[in-house]
């Protein structure tokens, strides 16, 4: 090799990087602007139910864990963070059949939520304290008030998201801290919706399970993935 080739072999990135920016440049703003219009959609539906109710409100019961987690007002950042981290996925589909397929698998996820939100609505015990004066709470109640409680919606649009994040940063063959990464974030949005005593154990064990639902089926039933070994053949 001659040292110009030399040169440019070291300055190349390497094909993981190369990919996962060409995934990230990928429909960027058809991700950006369907992301956004996909999660105001359900927020439509799901300020209408928490609002109207149809059915008598079920108080959901506390465990032993609900009182083992102290409430926790500096995991709000933690909690508010699940709308830039349902983001990313999407994010890193790499073309318009893996975008769209991704869309119609979350659309069920959310559609089946709202679902269950409307044969049975939910509500978390009330609070025996005050959480208005501490920073972001008092908007938080009021724009999120702690109905539509049971399946936790943040949970399994976290787990669904955590799940295709994952075979993404394992098909592309990121380090593996990036999936480190990825775990932590989840983990740290379960565990918020529990310390930020906006949901119960039994809504975030519900979320979970109704996010493993859908996720799962959703790595068989897409477009043929895209490997990134082909950047080095």
């Amino acid at each position: 090799m001659t040292p110009l080739t030399d040169t440019f072999s070291a300055a190349a990135p390497s094909p993981w990087k190369a990919e996962m920016w060409l995934r990230f440049r990928s429909l960027f703003w058809l991700k950006l602007v369907g992301t956004t219009a996909f999660t105001w959609i359900f927020f439509i539906g799901y300020f209408h139910l928490l609002r109207h109710p149809v059915n008598p409100v079920t108080e959901m019961p506390l465990t032993a864990l609900d009182h083992l987690i102290p409430f926790g007002p500096h995991w709000l950042g933690a909690y508010l963070s699940l709308w830039l981290y349902v983001g990313v996925a999407p994010g890193l589909q790499r073309n318009f059949a893996e975008l769209l397929v991704y869309g119609l698998w979350m659309g069920a996820l959310s559609l089946s939520g709202l679902t269950l939100f409307y044969l049975w609505p939910t509500a978390v015990p009330p609070l025996s304290f005050d959480v208005s004066g501490y920073p972001g709470f008092a908007m938080l109640q009021g724009v999120d008030a702690a109905g539509n409680a049971c399946p936790s919606m943040h949970v399994a649009a976290a787990m669904f998201t955590a799940v295709r994040l994952d075979d993404v940063l394992r098909r592309v063959r990121t380090p593996v801290v990036f999936r480190l990464a990825n775990a932590l974030w989840f983990l740290a949005i379960v565990y918020s919706t529990l310390a930020v005593k906006q949901h119960v154990a039994l809504d975030a064990l519900a979320g979970a399970l109704l996010g493993l639902a859908f996720v799962l089926p959703s790595l068989h039933w897409r477009p043929t993935p895209y490997r990134v070994e082909a950047l080095t053949a």
